[in-house]
């Protein structure tokens, strides 16, 4: 099924596969045609979850063919969904973060002006370590900026270890496999901790007042001298990666983290584990929501988008088939607003970002 689900739109294309009723704003584009299966891109954390509904929407809609899914990283499945609109683009785009009003204005700038947010669940970003590795880590958002900014509060990076950066810490080399630029795991790191840890010090609050960007920069820009390696979009590597180097540590989703219980676990950051618990209440620090993004253009066009969408709310209540896969419940106020936001999808814009 995974397979299937994984073919290309440009293999889709060759296929001939035709759509019916396109008009209303899937069709036409320098491609032309159309097309009858809904095509999914985005988030590696999502992707899972992704798969899970499309063969719950399969089983249920066996007239519909099964959806497209693919892994591109949030970054990379927005910037393809903000493309335009047309059978030669994506219809729903996941996300480990909120779109950005830069993404809205690109797909605005496309033609794409019904964009849907659906908020489908929350997840925890996740460091974690080999669970074979004796004597666990304990981390502050503090020590993980000081190991892998590139410029520490502004100053030249020469941490090595960990003990370099906190003498309460092993003397173990930093090495830590993470997302790459393109994924909204990498943004919500860099929102969650790095800048957690970079504020610590007053001075940086001070620099955030008078200089955002530099701010940004100093605070979010990661060494690049090999300490910090860039895992790509495959989170299940990534376990394996840190499973099997008991120095290592990881960034990944929380989904992931307990999935692979046996061969990695959570690291605490200021004495708080990541656990469905912590995450749920949000008092472990890398807890976010995660999102996927609908193109209201193609909603009447691409067949079965609707009942994809619906199956989508049948999996993530408590109990539900996404729960058990990993998924943590958004409160029930969130999740009675997503599922309106499904029933009668209302576009955003950038001003509903503020």
């Amino acid at each position: 099924m995974e397979g299937h689900v994984r073919k290309t739109l440009m293999a889709l294309m060759a296929a001939g596969l035709a759509l019916a009723g396109c008009g209303s704003g899937a069709t036409g584009g320098s491609e032309g045609g159309s097309r009858s299966q809904i095509r999914v891109v985005g988030s590696s954390t999502v992707y899972p979850f992704a798969i899970a509904v499309a063969e719950r929407f399969g089983q249920a809609n066996p007239g519909f063919q099964s959806p497209i899914v693919e892994s591109t990283g949030t970054g990379g499945g927005l910037n393809l969904f903000c493309g335009g609109v047309g059978p030669q683009h994506p219809d729903v785009a996941n996300a480990s973060r909120r779109i950005k009003a830069t993404e809205i204005e690109q797909c605005n700038r496309n033609g794409v002006n019904q964009i849907i947010e659906i908020p489908v669940g929350i997840d925890g970003l996740a460091l974690i370590e080999s669970a074979q590795r004796p004597t666990g880590f304990q981390l502050t958002a503090r020590d993980v900026y000081a190991a892998l900014a590139a410029n520490p509060f502004g100053r030249p990076q020469t941490a090595q270890t960990w003990r370099d950066v906190n003498p309460a810490l092993p003397a173990v080399p930093i090495r830590v496999y993470g997302p790459p630029p393109t994924s909204g795991t990498r943004d919500s790191f860099a929102e969650l901790i790095l800048e957690r840890g970079c504020n610590s010090d007053p001075a940086m609050e001070r620099l955030k007042a008078s200089d955002a960007d530099r701010h940004r920069q100093v605070c979010t820009q990661l060494r690049e001298d090999g300490a910090y390696v860039e895992a790509g979009e495959n989170d299940n590597l990534l376990v394996q990666r840190v499973s099997e180097n008991q120095g290592a540590v990881g960034v990944l989703g929380y989904s992931f983290l307990e999935e692979n219980g046996e061969r990695v676990r959570g690291i605490p950051i200021g004495g708080i584990a990541p656990t469905a618990a912590t995450i749920t209440n949000f008092t472990y620090p890398g807890a976010r929501r995660l999102y996927i993004y609908v193109k209201g253009e193609h909603l009447n066009a691409i067949p079965g988008l609707r009942e994809f969408l619906t199956a989508w709310t049948q999996g993530w209540g408590p109990g539900g088939y996404l729960t058990r896969r990993g998924m943590i419940a958004l409160p029930d106020n969130e999740r009675q607003a997503a599922e309106q936001a499904v029933r009668n999808p209302r576009p955003i814009t950038a001003r509903d970002l503020q």
